[in-house]
This record gives C-alpha cells, sequence and structure tokens, in this order.
C-alpha cells in the first residue's frame, strides 16, 4: 500500500515538529538554569589557564613580532633560520613579560602595600591636620566655619559608628577573607599555567590559526566565513592597536607623575602614580576617576599641597591629550568624543571595568562593520556613500520684493494750477 504525501500537509508537520522541538528546549533551559549556570562556571574555570594564556599571548605578540624581525635580519643573512628566529622570540617576549611582572611586584606592590598602612595607621594625625588647617583657613569666616566643624564631626561619627559596626562581623569577614585567598591562589596558579601555555600559542600560531580558518572553511559559506575573517581582522587591529597603545601610554603618565610628585614633595607618590597610572588606562574619564581619591589622599595628608597636586594632574593630562597620546594611539579608534563617551557608558554599564576598557575597540569595530555595511547598501542602490550628502540643505530665503520707487512731482512753468 503506497502512501501518498502531501507536501503541504507534511511541511506543516515539520514545522509543528521544529515548533515543539524548540518549546521544549526552551523549557528545558529555564526549569535547569540554575544548573547550567554550575556546569558553565565550572567550564569556565576549567578553561581558565587557556584562557589566560591566549591573553597573555595576545599581549606579547607585538614584542614577538619586534624580535623575530631583528632575529631576521641578524640570523638569516646566509641562510634562512625560521625556528631559530622563532625560538629566540618566543623566548624573549616570555622573558619580556616575566620581568615586568616581577618587577611590578618587587618594586611596586611593597610600596603600594607600606603606603596602605602607614594611612591606616596615621588616619587620626592626618584628620587633626587637616582639622587643623580648615580650621585656619576659616578663621576669618566664623559662619562658614561652623558649618565645617558641623560636617567634621558628622562625618567622623559616621566613621566611629562603621567601625564600631564592622568589630562583630569581624569573624565573618575572616571566613569570606579564607576563601577569597583559596581563590586567590587559585587565580595565581591558573596564571602561572597560563604562560606556560602562551608558550604553546606564541611557537604556533600561525598553526592554531590555520586550523580556525579550516574549520570555518569546512562549516560556513563562502560569503558567511569572509564575513568572520574580516570582522576578525578588524577586531584584531583595532583592539591589538588600542591595548598595546594604551598600557604604554597609562606607564609613561605613571612615571611622569611619579617623578612630579617626587619633585613637589607629595607623599605617597607610588600609590597615587599607580592609582593614576592604571584608571588612565579608561579613555575620557580614566584621567577623572584616578584624580578624585587621590586628590582626597593628598588632601587628607597634606592639605596646603591639593591645589598644587590638582594643578599638577591637569597639566598631566593635558600633555597625555595633546601630546603623548596621540603620538602613541594616533587615529586608531576613528571614533568622535561622542561615541567614544557612549561606548564607555554602555561598556561600564554592562561590564565594569572591564567593560570601560574594551568598550572603545569592540564598539569601534561595530562602528566601521555598521559603516561599510551602509555604504555597500547605498552603492547598490545608486545613492552616494559620503555622509556630508546627507546634511541638511539650508533652506532658501525667498527674495524680497521690490517696493516701486516713488519720484516726486516737481511742478514746471508751463504747467496748469
Amino acid at each position: 500500500m503506497k502512501v501518498k504525501w502531501n507536501e503541504r500537509s507534511t511541511t506543516r508537520a515539520v514545522y509543528v515538529v521544529i515548533t515543539f522541538t524548540a518549546c521544549l528546549i526552551v523549557w528545558f533551559i529555564g526549569t535547569k538554569i540554575s544548573a547550567l549556570e554550575g556546569y558553565l562556571a565550572a567550564f569556565m574555570k576549567a578553561l581558565a589557564p587557556i584562557i589566560w594564556g591566549f591573553v597573555i599571548a595576545y599581549l606579547l605578540n607585538p614584542v614577538m613580532k619586534a624580535t623575530e624581525k631583528l632575529c631576521s635580519k641578524l640570523f638569516e643573512r646566509k641562510a634562512p633560520h625560521p625556528k631559530l628566529c622563532r625560538m629566540t622570540a618566543t623566548i624573549v617576549s616570555i622573558i619580556f613579560g616575566l620581568a615586568v611582572i616581577i618587577a611590578v611586584i618587587a618594586i611596586i606592590v611593597p610600596q603600594f602595600l607600606e603606603s596602605l598602612m602607614t594611612i591606616f595607621n596615621n588616619m587620626p594625625t592626618y584628620w587633626n591636620n587637616l582639622y587643623n588647617w580648615v580650621d585656619k583657613l576659616l578663621i576669618s569666616y566664623p559662619e562658614i566655619a561652623v558649618y565645617a566643624n558641623q560636617a567634621f564631626e558628622s562625618l567622623q561619627n559616621t566613621i566611629t559608628n562603621f567601625t564600631t559596626d564592622l568589630l562583630p562581623k569581624i569573624g565573618n569577614y575572616a571566613v569570606k577573607l579564607k576563601d577569597g585567598a583559596v581563590s586567590l591562589v587559585g587565580g595565581v596558579l591558573n596564571f602561572i599555567i597560563g604562560f606556560i601555555v602562551a608558550v604553546y600559542f606564541l611557537a604556533d600560531k600561525e598553526k592554531f590559526s590555520a586550523q580556525v580558518k579550516k574549520f570555518l572553511t569546512a562549516v560556513f559559506p563562502e560569503k558567511t566565513r569572509e564575513l568572520i575573517f574580516h570582522i576578525g581582522r578588524r577586531t584584531n587591529k583595532y583592539v591589538g592597536d588600542f591595548l598595546a597603545g594604551k598600557i604604554l601610554d597609562s606607564a609613561i603618565i605613571g612615571c611622569i607623575c611619579f617623578v612630579a610628585l617626587k619633585f613637589m614633595g607629595i607623599e605617597y607618590a607610588v600609590l597615587i602614580s599607580v592609582i593614576i597610572g592604571v584608571t588612565n588606562v579608561i579613555p575620557v574619564f580614566g584621567p577623572f576617576i584616578g584624580a578624585v581619591p587621590s586628590g582626597l589622599l593628598v588632601l587628607v595628608t597634606q592639605p596646603e599641597k591639593t591645589i598644587a597636586f590638582i594643578i599638577m594632574i591637569v597639566i598631566l593630562q593635558q600633555l597625555d591629550g595633546n601630546i603623548i597620546g596621540p603620538h602613541i594611539l594616533g587615529d586608531s579608534t576613528g571614533l568622535s568624543a561622542f561615541w567614544v563617551m557612549f561606548a564607555i557608558f554602555i561598556g561600564g554599564g554592562l561590564f565594569g571595568f572591564m567593560g570601560m576598557l574594551l568598550g572603545v575597540p569592540v564598539f569601534a569595530v561595530i562602528y566601521e562593520l555598521t559603516r561599510e555595511f551602509c555604504e555597500d547598501m547605498l552603492k547598490k542602490k545608486q545613492l552616494p556613500a559620503e555622509t556630508s550628502a546627507y546634511l541638511p540643505v539650508p533652506e532658501e530665503e525667498p527674495p524680497k520684493e521690490k517696493k516701486p520707487i516713488k519720484i516726486p512731482f516737481v511742478k514746471g512753468k508751463g504747467d496748469k494750477k
């Protein structure tokens, strides 16, 4: 007995099955969301050394390229030695990364922690100094001094109450601190293993790239594959150039800030320079984010030098924004000031500090791809692709009506009255 298939009914049945399967998958994900989050967290935890290795290799890749280019000039004069150049460049880049980390840990971290401990130990003295300085400053303005004294008393009571409430909770915080220490040790271990993984990434980066390209070629059609390659090249260009340039720019700003603070005789120069340098990584708002806590620290410790510190920070940021930053970064993103702020707000609101850091280059990729898509669509419609062609045309004023000129009538001798 032959079954006669109705094409229309078969299509409907297939749609019903697909819809039912999709609903079942959504229901399963909704009911098992907590378990899936646990599995995903465990998977990401196991993958952490690989992620660290990729990040380290990506940051050290410019050093490796420069070293490999230099080695090729030195070693390949008579005969090519690609393996020797690659091995030398990999070793040099890893040593460079380790040297930077060791220098930060050996030089900056101890002074950073020492500065924090000194601040906490001398806080009552700093508080009294600030109180006396404000009192002397407002001695000629008794009405304002009354409000300042009330503000100091209120703030001091707030700090005292916070300390009193904190003491009974030390036990709970100790347990959390223990868990945090275990997590910190695990993170450091993953970071160390990441350096080992980075060696493999750097040594065989062309092979890994070829494997990814092979997989994409096998799975996706040509247009989709070319689009993925195009997005990857754009992302690598914007993110790589931006991160490398911004890290170098922030390191230079931190060093200049340290020298200036030492010259001005401001305490805790290392602590303030680290804050200024780290927050300077964030575009536009980074200098203000770092200047606020640094200025408060100077106000508490050396209130008479606060104005000089603020002037120094303004000069430093102008130097960075007009000379150092443009020379190192150039036009690495191609975004206007409005879109830079937009990217920082969205990235920071969604992903915090990392969103503020990576929001600008990622948005630059999206902006560039959107621009290319719009221009291609306009060219297909045989319309101009330049933005200037869509600016509003100023309305022409209507021509003014000419009023008839009245000629005064002058009576002659022969005219009749």
